[in-house]
This record gives C-alpha cells, structure tokens and sequence, in this order.
C-alpha cells in the first residue's frame, strides 16, 4: 500500500471525522429548499427526480471512492485529472473544483440569511419581493464569511471535531422533520392534487423533472459526498477510510432527502393546494418561498418544529459553509503545489499548520459572488453546473489510470469500471446540460478568466515550478466544451446567459432555443461524451510534469 504523501499538514482527522464532513457538506441549505423549488417545478414527480438523481450520481460517488484511496492529499477532487492527464487538464477541471468549493459558502451564508428573516427582528435583511439581500443582509452576510474564515484558521483537528456533533444534530433534524410531519397529517391524494402528479404546462413533465434535478436544487443538495477527499491530507488512515465515507455520507444523505420530500408534500394542507391551479403557482407564496419548511410546520401547528427550524436554519447552512471553505482552501493548496496558482497558497499558519492564504482568498472570492447572485436559487444553478464540470474529470482520470497505472494499489477498486466510469461521464454531461444555457456560458466565462489568473500567475512567475502545457494528453478537452456549449444554445433547457440576454450581445446569449428537440438533444451529448472518452482513453497518461516536492512556509 503507498504511503501518504507528506504535504506538510497535520494527519489529525479519523474516519468518523471524514464521514461527518463528507455528510456535513453534502446536507446544507439543500434540504431547506430543495424539496420546495423542485416540486414547484416538477410537482409531486420531483420523487422521480430526486430517485433519478441519486440513480445517476451513484456512479460518481464509487469513482471518487477509488480515486480517494489512490490519491489522500489535499484538495484531491481538484487533482486527480492532473495525475492522468497532466497541466492542462489538470488546471481545467481544477479550476472547476475550486470554483464549486469557494461559491458553496455564500450559498449556504444566503439561505441561513433567508430563513433568519422570517424573524420580526431580523426581516429588513431580505427583500422577499426581489428575492435580494437587503443592505444590512449584506452586512451580515460578510460577518458569517468572516466567522467562517476564523474558525477555519483555528485548525483542522478543531474544525473536526467542532464538526462532529454539528452534522449530527444537521442529520437528526430533517430526520425528526420528516417524521413529525408525516405523524402530524399526512394526505395521500396530495400527491395527485393541484393538477396532478406531473406537471404537463410548459415543455412537459419529462423536462419538467430533468429541470427540477439542476434549477430545482436536486443535484445540488445531492452533492458534496467528495468533501472528505478535500482533506484526505490530514487524514490519519486515508486508504481505508476516505472511500467508506463518502459512500457512506452519499447513502445517508440520499435516504434523508428523500424522506424529506415525500413529507413536504403530504404534509401540505389540501386548503392550501385548492387555491392552486398547478404546483408551479406555489412559486408564488411569499412564506414557503423565503422559509419552506418553517412556514410549513407553522401551517400544519407544530410551533415547536418551526422555532427548531429557525435554528437549523442557521446551524445547517452553517456548517455546510464551514467545510467548503475549508474544502477551497485545500483546493487552492493542491493547485498550487501542482504549479498552476500562486505558491502564496502554500503558506501555512504557524500555529495551525492549515493554509493561511487559502483560507483568507477563499472566503473573499465567496464574497464577491455575493455581488451578482444575490439569492439562494440564483447561485444553485451556476454551481450545480461548476460541480459536475468536477465530476466529469473524475471518471476520464479513473479510465486513464486503470490503463496507464495498472500496478498502482487501489484500497477500494470499482466494479465494472469499463462500464461506470464511461457512464457517470454522460451522466455528468448531461447533469451539467441540464443546468442551460444560462449556466453553461457563465461557466466558460469563468474558466476562461481562471485561465487568465492562471496565465499571469505564470508570467510573473509567482507560481512554485509551473509545469509545461501538455496539450497533446488533453486535446479531447476543447471539443468537449465546445459540443457541450453547442448543444446547450440550440437545446432546450435554459436562456439569458451571463448578461440576462441582454444588450448588443442578447441574440448570442438568449439560448435554450429548442432547435434539438428533447431526448435528441441527449442522444447528441451521449455520443459526444462517449467519443470524447474514448479520445481522453487513447491519449492519458502519466503526467509528464509531476508535481513538485513540497515546500511549505509558515506566517
């Protein structure tokens, strides 16, 4: 069995520890307002879309178990592609991944703001009537990022066991939730009122559920069973740990999500759903809106459930927060010691030994995303589609280094690899399809814009030995994005882009036009993404620059 690299940082963490935090970062706000956002989208058939997600992100979950053991180093999920396919890939889904890690705390700092509101005394903080942070909301929110960035300095051994019993009570509540609601009333023919199970307006039921998966924050909530990979550096026994709790953290939170909306919707009053054309006009509710689950037990008289709720409200998104920006911070670690940001990443706090700079700019960076997607569901789409972009590196670098690292020690081996790995690849592409247009063009805005960070870090030469551009590993990389981009604008999920469609550039930024009719629009990403990894197959490797030795300094 190989032994962990030693990155400098403190081996403190056991394998409870790595299972809170992967389940911690994975129930966060999601279960606070997924189960609304997504049956308004979909009505009572987003079970089916929280049933398929689960079906299609399984397989992701397994690859990254793999992967986990082969690799225990900080920020992992962030280079794995860089160990099969080199600097490029590397840099491209790494980029990727610290994306996703830094803009998950502001998610989480938003809903916790969002429920805080339906308080008297804390109401100015959110304009429900714009779906926007008030002033003071602002306010707020930057006091919460800056929480987060304290404690996480404190240590990780802290941080881990602070955690502990903070995922704990996050797993018991929605748990107790979910019971109460169902003992309290449950109404069966909920699940056929207010126009029935599927919603047929629109596009139908069908887009109506793959919609609900990634606007509707399924995938979302369903995401972060990779966060104990995040910190696989300073886990004391990686190998047989990491994989047990991630898959671990998915099969729980998976269970509980699931509960959770089968509550919601029986729980709702029949009085409430007569007034309701189609579940799509629950949208409309100022109270389940700002607060579901909140408004729902005040609804249903469980007073003692709601005040509960005013408090998980702040401890769930909380915690959530906590661990992504610690995930970030590793993120940044792990691209830095690849070569492709800044070394000042490198640098540890001399009395915690956790990375000082990465910590502090992950907590800005979240900051500022505060600025153009001011409420919870307007974030969720852009990261849902950041993450998966994350996942989809994970199966092409498991492929490449079955083939090209075949004597390597896998603690934890996927069954079935030749067909998993080559499956959870279209389903990420398709995931992350799913998330429109407008998600898609704000993402290779944002990755070309990390290439220009990137690129000015290595011209100053800032960075800690950057490694030469492999192109000929990564050819397969810009076909990719470009058919997914293609296919996305002529598709039929999403419109907008980045500007709202607006401008001198709206007639390029208004996709989702619909040009691909629905299942082909699929049929065209699985041939896509199946000739894309049969491409990154032919031409992975072993990365011609390995990463360098590790040479940390203290502040």
């Amino acid at each position: 069995m190989p032994v962990p690299v030693d990155e400098g940082l403190r081996r403190d963490v056991g394998f409870f520890g790595l299972l809170w935090i992967s389940a911690g970062t994975t129930l966060g706000s999601g279960w606070l307002f997924g189960a609304f956002v997504a049956v308004t989208i979909a009505g009572p058939a987003a079970l089916i879309g929280w049933l398929l997600a689960a079906v299609v992100m399984a397989p992701l979950a397994l690859v990254y178990g793999e992967l986990g053991a082969m690799f225990p180093e900080s920020g992992g999920p962030g280079r794995f592609a860089h160990h099969a396919f080199g600097s490029l890939a590397g840099a491209t889904f790494g980029w990727f991944s610290y994306l996703q890690a830094a803009t998950i705390a502001p998610i989480e700092v938003l809903a916790a703001i969002e429920y805080l509101s339906t308080n008297s005394w804390a109401s100015g903080l959110y304009d429900a009537t714009k779906g926007t942070l008030s002033a003071s909301g602002y306010v707020v929110a930057v006091v919460l990022m800056g929480t987060f960035v304290a404690l996480n300095l404190l240590g990780i051994r802290q941080l881990s066991r602070a955690n502990s019993p903070i995922t704990i009570f996050k797993l018991a509540i929605p748990s107790l939730t979910a019971l109460a609601l169902i003992v309290a009333g449950f109404h069966l023919h909920n699940f056929t009122a207010a126009g029935g199970f599927f919603v047929h307006g629109g596009a139908g039921p069908t887009q109506a559920i793959l919609s609900a998966i990634t606007a509707g924050g399924i995938a979302f909530a369903l995401m972060g069973f990779e966060g104990a990979l995040e910190v696989g550096g300073e886990s004391t026994n990686p190998q047989r740990d990491l994989p047990r709790a991630v898959l671990g953290a998915f099969l729980i939170c998976t269970v509980i999500y699931i509960a959770v909306q089968v509550a919601f919707i029986g729980a709702l009053p029949p009085s409430l759903l007569s007034h309701h054309s189609s579940w799509t006009e629950l949208a409309t509710d100022p109270q389940l809106s700002r607060a579901p689950f909140f408004a729902l037990a005040s609804l249903v008289g469980l007073v003692w459930l709601a005040w509960i709720m005013r408090v998980d409200a702040v401890v769930s998104p909380g915690g959530t927060g906590l661990l992504y920006l610690t995930g970030a911070s590793r993120l940044s670690f792990g691209l830095s010691r690849d070569g492709y940001v800044p070394k000042l990443f490198l640098v540890e706090d001399e009395r915690s030994d956790v990375p000082l700079w990465g910590v502090i700019m992950s907590g800005a960076l979240g900051l500022l995303f505060l600025l153009p997607f001011p409420s919870w569901n307007k974030l969720v789409s852009v990261v849902t589609g950041a993450v998966v972009l994350m996942y989809a590196g994970a199966p092409l670098a498991l492929g490449s280094l079955r083939r090209s690292r075949p004597e390597m020690d896998r603690p934890y081996r996927l069954p079935a690899a030749g067909l998993l790995a080559p499956a959870s690849f279209v389903f990420a592409t398709c995931i992350a399809y799913w998330s429109g247009w407008q998600t898609i063009s704000t993402l290779m805005i944002a990755l070309f814009l990390g290439y220009g960070f990137m690129g000015v870090a290595r011209s100053l030469h800032l960075d800690l030995a950057p490694p030469p551009i492999e192109w000929a590993s990564a050819w397969w990389l810009f076909p990719y994005l470009v058919g997914l981009s293609v296919v996305s604008y002529l598709g039929n999920f999403g419109s907008g882009g980045i500007l709202g469609g607006a401008g001198p550039f709206k007639e390029v930024l208004v996709g989702g036009r619909g040009v691909i009719p629905l299942w082909w629009d699929m049929a065209c990403l699985a041939v896509l993404s199946l000739v894309v990894y049969a491409g990154a197959m032919a031409q992975g490797g072993k990365s011609e620059s390995p990463a360098p030795p590790i040479t940390t300094s203290t502040a």
